[in-house]
């Protein structure tokens, strides 16, 4: 394996971690992803959609026909870099058996591992079925033009996967931890009540619009929206800002704002709580704005054959059957949920957006190899 191209994912990881790509800056890092996939045969479309002076980078890849047909997914932009690094974030060191760079977690290291994988597993004969890769360069930023509209055009043309495996970096502390099979939904909203300015000693001529944007508050935080069930928390509303820009102390203000977010399981609609929270604040204060931002839906991939060989996989390089789990944030997994089957398995997110960012040379070659045993657990 190690004489053929493209089989080793610490130099193509090397190449990617190079390119400063910071959302929505691009600088070449898709450019390394398609030079190795198109020398391994496969066949790529470059998809930038969104504003013509400044679209999104995107790419799908494909090498093959029939079924099975697999797809890994993942994006190509990092957050920055921020300050105080031990080595320079873009310039890819290797340091007492560490990879370091702004995005080798999260998740160059995960795409350079898929990528090789597929390498080493053509250069032990022609796959059956076929492999795809779908990349996004707007996963860290508003992610409007990367894998939404990139699924929604393979949904036109007939070309949907079977399953998609996202290399998100899943595993919080060792590599055979955890395995995503769904991700909780995620709201934003922000309330707004006018009330009357007025002095504090005459209540009775004004309007504290910070009593009834309370009242609301207290309402909502006091639900308890469920109970969780087999494979999700207990969805969770919390408030994060309440403002009201007062500086006096003798002042009723005019107006006082507050923001929360809602991470809900797959027990509630987006549009369910957008219609609840307008319920609540209208009763309290009728006249309120309400904005609302829903980042995406909770979803579940329930476990199958694909989830089970990638349990078996896991284990297989590992020693350790990783758990099936729905919790963190939300990734790009919420778009492709909406056409196929999807799950994330990639390297340890311990360091993933932090200062020194890094991961294991060991880690990289397992997670190659769990790739590897992957694709041929799954028929390819």
């Amino acid at each position: 394996m190690a004489s053929a191209p493209f089989t080793d994912p610490v130099e193509l990881a090397q190449d990617m971690l190079r390119c400063r790509s910071v959302t929505p800056v691009d600088d070449g890092a898709q450019a390394c992803l398609i030079k190795a996939l198109e020398a391994l045969g496969f066949t790529v479309t470059q998809l930038p959609f969104g504003p013509q002076d400044a679209p999104t980078p995107n790419f799908y890849a494909r090498r093959g026909e029939g079924r099975p047909r697999l797809c890994f997914a993942g994006h190509t932009d990092v957050v920055p870099p921020g300050q105080g690094w031990s080595h320079d974030p873009f310039e890819a060191v290797i340091h007492e058996g560490m990879l370091y760079g702004r995005g080798i977690a999260d998740m160059k290291g995960g795409l350079a591992c898929s990528v090789a994988a597929v390498a080493r597993l053509i250069a032990e004969g022609e796959p059956k079925g076929a492999i795809s890769f779908l990349v996004t360069g707007d996963e860290e930023g508003p992610a409007h033009y990367g894998t939404k509209p990139v699924i929604e055009w393979l949904a036109e043309r007939g070309e949907l996967p079977d399953f998609c495996l996202l290399g998100e970096p899943t595993n919080p502390a060792f590599l055979g931890e955890t395995i995503k099979i769904g991700r909780r939904g995620s709201m934003n909203a922000q309330i707004t009540v006018q009330g009357v300015q007025g002095h504090v000693a005459y209540p009775h001529r004004a309007d504290n619009p910070i009593h009834r944007l309370l009242s609301a508050l207290s309402e909502m935080t006091g639900r308890v929206l469920d109970e969780g069930n087999e494979w999700f928390a207990p969805s969770s509303l919390q408030v994060t800002s309440v403002d009201v820009g007062n500086t006096a102390t003798n002042v009723i203000p005019a107006q006082a704002s507050a923001m929360l977010n809602i991470r809900f399981n797959d027990c509630h609609t987006g549009a369910a709580l957008e219609a609840w929270l307008r319920d609540v604040t209208a009763r309290h204060a009728p006249n309120a704005q309400v904005d609302v931002s829903i980042s995406g839906e909770a979803f579940l991939t329930e476990p199958g054959e694909a989830v089970t060989c990638l349990q078996a996989s896991v284990a297989d390089i590992t020693g350790s059957t990783p758990v099936l789990d729905t919790g963190g944030g939300t990734s790009d997994a919420r778009f492709i949920s909406q056409y196929c089957a999807v799950a994330e398995f990639g390297l340890v997110g311990a360091t993933m957006h932090k200062t020194n960012e890094h991961v294991s040379l060991t880690s990289l070659e397992e997670l190659t190899e769990i790739y590897r045993v992957f694709m041929k657990r799954f028929g390819l």
